[in-house]
Order: C-alpha cells, then structure tokens, then sequence
C-alpha cells in the first residue's frame, strides 16, 4: 500500500468519526429539548423534573389576561378595573373642558352656526319643493331665505306696534293693580303693616335683579356690543344661505377627511341625525304655533290686551321645552290679573294649563314620535346646563343637541353595517 492510499485511509476514517459524534450530539440535544431539566437558580446540583414540587418555592401568580406583569396580577381585579375606569374618564373630562373653554372663546361664531343649522333645518323642505319644480339650487335657497326672513320681519313689525300703541294704557292699569294687591295684602288674612310691605317689595326687586342678571348674563356676554349682533346676523344669513345650497357637498367634504374604514359608518349617523334635526325642529315649530293659537284665542275671548305679542312671545319660548311655555304663560296671567282682575286671571291660567298639558300628552308624542324623543328629565337638566354654559341661547340650542347626540350616539354603537351610498362604485374581484 503506497503512502498516498494510507493518508486518504486516514482522512476518510477522521470524516468518519466527525460525521458519528456530529450525529450523538444532535440525538443528545432532541432529547435535551424533549424533557427540559429545572436546575436550581441558587446553587448547582441535580435538576428536577417539570412535574416535580419544589419544597419551600413560592407557588406562581395568576397572571390575568389583562395584565402584564406580576404586580398587576397582585392587584385586585374591581381595583384594576375601577382605576381603568378613572383614568378614561380623567382623559374624556379633560378634552370635554378644553373644548367648552376653545367654543367659549369662539362663542360669537358658533352660536350663529348653530343658528344656521337650526334655521337650515327648518327651510330644507321648503329648498327641496322648489327644487322639485326644477328652480335652480342657488335660486330656490335664495326664494326660501328672502321670504323667511320677510316673514320674521313683518311679525316683529306687528308685535312692536300693538306693543307701543298699549304700553300707555297698561301702565296705568299695572299702577292700579299693584294698588289693589297692597290693600289687599293690608286688609287680607295676611294684616301686613307698610315697613313689611316695604321690605318684602324690596327683597322681591333685588331678587329680580339678581336672577336677570344670571339668566341673562350668557346673552349679554355673546351680544356685547351692537357691531357683535349685526356680526352674528350676517354671519347667520350666510351660513343658512350655504348650508341650504352647499349643505350635501360640505357633509361629504368632512366626511372624506375622516379614515376610510370609519367612513360609512360616521356618514350614516350624521345622515340620520340631520334627519333627527329637521324632524324635532319643524315638529317644535308646529307644537309651538299650536300653542301660540290655542292661549291667544283665550286672550282675544277675555279681551286681554297685548294678545298678539303675547301669543308671538308664547310662540318664541314654546321653543325652549317646558320651561319656555310655562314663563310665557306665566306673563299672559300677570297681563290678565293687572287688566281683568283675579277671575279672568284663573281662567286664562287654567287655559294656559290646560294648552301645557295638551301639548305634553297628545302633541309632542304623536308630531315628534319616537324618532326624537327624550325623557323629561334629560330635557330640564340639558336646558339647565345650556342656561349656564350659554344663557338663553345655551337653553334654546341644548335639547336639539341631546337630540341629535342620542341618534348619533345609538347609529355608531349599532352592529349593522350601513346602506350603501347611491353612488358607491363595487369592484368585484374575478372568481379564480
């Protein structure tokens, strides 16, 4: 045997090897994986089985799926929750503030706007007939907009002309009345002595003084100045004229903005909740205009004066629910006790009593529906919150906002998956 075949013997039996120890330590290693050993992280020494007990070794935390770490495993789980809870509601509260302090600094042009939605709501189906008797949009918006507002201005004339020629009159009347309520209070059950009379007269004026100025303080501070008034005027014509024209290409503009995913579904509530708007308003517009006849016709009966201001001023508050009818009515009956006296007083406050409750049971269920309607405690505490955000416009704006926040609110939480828009393109895929 030559050399070279003895060296390629060699090489070819170290392969050999090579190849057979590769192969043991791979077997070893399966094995290895198959039954992992726990050793002691203290000391070495033999390793235990998985399945065997550590003597002395503290049993492992249940690790919730909502935690990520042993220590929020040893928190209670109301405590984690409730926590969870607190710090949400911390972050909503926060923004909720920040974006009352941001429309309170901008008040002088949201409060217009939402002028314009409400009063864009009303005219829509107005818009909506003339466009049907093919008008230009531009044309129609601009017919429904002069005359609303001629309408608006021709009542206003009336109201403050029968207002002016019956101020005279009812002062003299007012002086009387008044005079006959302090006799009264004098030589009634009451025998109330002219200092207490004095002091109760002066207690009622201040608290007049106070709470005018609290109810209207949210008004004042919107309307400061003349130039701000005739701002928001123009700045309410404007936008009704734009949102009867424009209101559809607005809405899909905003809603492009939004991510594609959340698209359909942020337009279906906002669809279905301009449709809550215009229902509400234009059902509060005929509750209202019911209302407005119905305690006028008594007015007129019982010749009380100033019956069309009054009926016009039951028909602006009919628009602030419940409270609104109620102060109105309550003005009627002071008008009727200082010209007619007590008796005519109660009956026309029975009518206004009896208009009330009318409207309560059998106008607003069967006009608005179930589509707008809202418990009566929701309405007294958003008009109470509208009053001291806003004053008066606070309380005029606040129950159409509940309103149209509760069909939005219910739209988004709801499961179906929403129409698909008339224009939507579909691409189908091709079957493979």
């Amino acid at each position: 045997m030559s050399r070279f075949e003895r060296v390629r013997g060699r090489l070819r039996r170290a392969y050999e090897s090579g190849r057979e120890s590769v192969r043991a330590g791979r077997a070893d290693q399966a094995e290895t994986s198959e039954t992992p050993a726990v050793a002691s992280p203290v000391s070495p020494g033999p390793v235990a089985p998985p399945s065997a007990t550590v003597i002395g070794a503290e049993p492992a935390g249940e690790v919730h799926n909502s935690t990520s770490s042993r220590d929020d495993a040893d928190v209670p789980h109301a405590l984690r929750i409730s926590a969870a809870w607190s710090w949400r509601l911390i972050v909503i509260g926060v923004v909720a503030w920040a974006l009352l302090k941001v429309v309170g600094t901008i008040s002088i042009v949201v409060i217009p706007l939402a002028i314009a939605l409400l009063l864009s709501a009303l005219l829509a189906p107005a818009v909506g007939w003339l466009l049907r008797a093919r008008l230009p949009r531009s044309l129609a918006t601009a017919v429904v907009l002069v005359g609303g507002l001629a309408g608006v201005i021709a009542t206003l004339t009336l109201v403050v002309n029968e207002f002016i020629q019956g101020v005279p009159e009812l002062s003299e009347k007012s002086s009387e009345g008044v005079r006959q309520i302090q006799n009264w209070l004098k030589t009634g059950p009451l025998h109330l002595n002219d200092s207490q009379l004095d002091r109760y007269i002066e207690e009622a004026e201040a608290w007049v003084n106070n709470n005018t100025e609290r109810f209207t303080s949210g008004a004042l501070s919107t309307a400061a100045t003349l130039a701000e008034v005739l701002t928001g005027a123009i700045l309410v014509l404007f936008a009704t004229f734009f949102f009867l024209r424009d209101g559809n290409k607005i809405w899909r503009f905003v809603v492009r903005l939004l991510p594609v995913a959340a698209r359909w579904k942020v337009d279906d509530a906002g669809r279905a909740s301009w449709a809550t708007l215009g229902a509400y308003v234009r059902a509060t517009v005929l509750v209202a205009f019911i209302d407005a006849v119905g305690i006028g016709i008594f007015l007129i009966v019982f010749d009380i004066p100033f019956a069309f201001p009054l009926a016009a001023l039951v028909f602006l508050s009919s628009f602030i629910p419940i409270i609104g009818a109620t102060l109105s009515g309550g003005v009627a009956v002071l008008v009727a006790l200082v010209d007619s006296g007590p008796g005519i007083a109660l009956i026309i406050l029975g009518a206004v009593i009896g208009v009330q409750q009318i409207e309560g049971h059998v106008l607003q269920p069967l006009i608005m529906g179930r589509a707008v309607a809202i418990h009566p405690l929701a309405v007294i505490i958003g008009i109470a919150a509208g009053v001291v955000l806003a004053g008066i416009t606070g309380a005029l704006v606040a129950v159409p906002l509940i309103a149209v926040l509760n069909t939005a609110v219910r739209r988004l939480a709801a499961r179906t998956v929403p129409d698909t828009p008339p224009d939507a393109v579909v691409v189908a895929a091709k079957a493979p």
